[in-house]
């Protein structure tokens, strides 16, 4: 049994970002960190594998669309966002295959809590929208097929940090370590002794844009990491995009 967890989602090659969050004393003291999915898919995803794989058996990797869709990228599809294209060109063909080979959703029994799925968008899609304010029938659809035994659901994607009920479950989203919405620092989860903290690191963000900017070949880096990095979208904005998607 795993007595704490510290979820990262959403890392999105910000490396910075993840630095930070690797230095918090209760992510350093968790048995595992889970990455629930969109690691790499940002203008820093070879030091970012790099720094979480040698993290070794601590690390619980989960598969995002963004992963998923490096994958594609570096075997010649094509894609919406120029920096996934740039991303996957970057990549050596292990980080390719360690990508490819990501399950999605994965299940840990975690202390106080019993067993704990972890997904990217929904258990069943790493690419589906479910959103604090998500009409109830629409999330009891979505978990229809999560074991009954599984009362606590993890989920990614959308970038903003939230817990609810869902018909007695717990559902949580940590919201995104590199490209947060609603507000700048990386943002993360810890679940330990039955409790579940939505936690939020503070780090130097014009630092980290520049190193960010210095390191990176992408060529609209500046853009990218002033709007990402000092989380330009606000919650209510990304949350009114979103919704088309979550069936409302």
């Amino acid at each position: 049994m795993i007595s704490s967890v510290a979820v990262l989602s959403d890392i999105h090659g910000v490396l910075p970002a993840l630095d930070a969050v690797l230095e918090e004393p209760d992510v350093r003291a968790a048995d595992r960190i889970v990455l629930t999915g969109d690691i790499a898919a940002g203008p820093q995803p070879v030091a970012t594998l790099d720094r979480l794989s040698a993290l070794d058996d601590r690390v619980v990797w989960v598969r995002g669309n963004a992963d998923r869709e490096l994958v594609a990228c570096a075997r010649g599809a094509t894609s919406d966002y120029p920096i996934d294209v740039w991303g996957a060109a970057q990549l050596r063909e292990d980080q390719i295959a360690l990508l490819d080979g990501l399950p999605h959703p994965v299940t840990l029994d975690v202390s106080g809590f019993g067993p704990v799925l972890f997904c990217h968008g929904s258990p069943r899609d790493d690419d589906e929208v479910v959103l604090v304010d998500t009409r109830i029938d629409r999330w009891i659809d979505v978990l229809a097929d999560v074991p009954e035994d599984v009362r606590t659901v993890v989920c990614g994607h959308t970038h903003m940090p939230f817990q609810r009920l869902v018909d007695r479950r717990l559902v949580l989203n940590p919201g995104s370590v590199g490209m947060p919405y609603g507000g700048a620092g990386a943002h993360w989860a810890l679940l330990a002794d039955g409790v579940v903290q939505l936690r939020r690191t503070a780090y130097d963000i014009a630092a980290a844009c520049e190193q960010v900017v210095a390191s990176s070949g992408y060529p609209d880096v500046r853009e990218w990491v002033e709007e990402y990095l000092w989380s330009r979208n606000s919650d209510a904005g990304a949350v009114r995009a979103f919704g088309p998607r979550d069936g409302r």
